[in-house]
């Protein structure tokens, strides 16, 4: 199984509590991503966001930035936001990460959005939030799947494509494309139907409960007769290790904190309670906080429900100081992953 960490940018505190510069958070995040793949880890994904305390934007700029600086790890999004993005420049953004890469290590994983802020930001209506993305993602695929450089595409919400070139191309022709989701039914479904990956993002309850929605995206795709090498699923979860669990807990809490109250203030969440943190961060709940034992058995635990193929974590939040995020990452690779490989190879 893949092991891998996503982040969408982590602004760090000062001793007051206030928030320190975006430009740090940027800078952290490109020097994580750097240790991920010295350390040997197998994915990183930037997500999509728009936000003072989670402020990584493009993640398409990050990407191609890592690129370059990295050797093996696969790099992708996680999400971006198609809708109210140009499925033209995205990919034309990724493919030419591709180019520095080599080829190869670059994924594009195509959300609709629960960040609703990119609908004003970029000038959208909330009302057309389904026909945005629908019709985003078939240009998306569209272009992807293309044999020339020369698109023709034609929809509602964005001007026709008349024999326009779209380039570069990826290295290796197309690169993979993944649905994003965060267990709506209609979109197994229909990853399943467009023969798409699935990647699921579990942020709350028992993640266990997600293996109805990974059934049907199977039964979907088999139904529309795409083979079983194009059914992968993958789960994005939130986590932090540490050499112990008592540390994991006291490195996470502060930042989870953070995350609720800001969410409180932006979309009326309620306020956090710390009961709710332990009952999610202990099996079988949705956090993944722990050392590298315990977070390697409740994946593989995940596993046989899920049959997932890629397993990644969002552990910097709410001002998590770098140096846990590093050797979170770190015990990540070295520690947590050949623990999941023995465990599934011992089944």
């Amino acid at each position: 199984m893949e092991i891998g960490a996503y982040s969408f940018g982590d602004a760090q505190r000062n001793p007051d509590g206030s928030l320190r510069s975006t430009t740090e958070a940027i800078q952290n995040l490109f020097a994580a991503i750097v240790h991920a793949d010295k350390v040997g880890l197998d994915y990183f994904g930037i997500g999509e966001h728009h936000t003072t305390t989670m402020p990584a934007s493009s993640p398409g700029a990050l990407i191609a930035a890592a690129a370059a600086a990295t050797s093996q790890i696969k790099l992708g999004s996680a999400a971006s936001i198609i809708g109210t993005d140009d499925p033209v420049r995205v990919f034309q953004q990724f493919a030419t990460a591709d180019a520095i890469s080599g080829g190869g290590r670059i994924e594009i994983t195509a959300g609709r959005g629960s960040s609703v802020e990119t609908f004003p930001l970029f000038g959208y209506e909330m009302s057309d939030y389904d026909q945005l993305y629908a019709e985003k993602l078939d240009l998306l695929m569209n272009i992807n799947a293309s044999t020339t450089e020369e698109i023709t595409w034609s929809g509602t919400v964005r001007s026709a494509l008349d024999q326009l070139a779209v380039v570069p191309r990826p290295v290796k022709g197309s690169m993979p494309i993944w649905l994003a989701t965060g267990g709506n039914p209609g979109s197994s479904a229909r990853a399943g139907q467009l023969g798409l990956p699935i990647s699921y993002g579990i942020i709350g309850g028992a993640p266990h409960r997600f293996a109805p929605l990974a059934q049907l995206y199977r039964a979907s795709a088999e139904q529309a007769g795409h083979s079983a090498d194009s059914t992968k699923v993958s789960v994005a979860a939130m986590g932090l290790i540490a050499p112990t669990k008592k540390e994991a807990m006291e490195r996470f809490y502060p930042g989870w904190y953070n995350l609720n109250v800001e969410m409180g203030r932006l979309r009326g969440w309620r306020a956090p309670d710390k009961r709710d943190f332990v009952a999610q961060a202990e099996a079988p709940g949705a956090f993944y906080v722990g050392d590298p034992d315990e977070i390697a058995e409740r994946i593989v635990h995940l596993h046989g429900y899920m049959g997932h193929m890629r397993h990644f974590l969002q552990m910097d939040l709410g001002g998590l100081p770098q140096e846990y995020l590093i050797e979170s990452i770190t015990l990540l690779a070295t520690e947590v992953k050949p623990r999941v490989d023995r465990l599934l190879a011992a089944k």
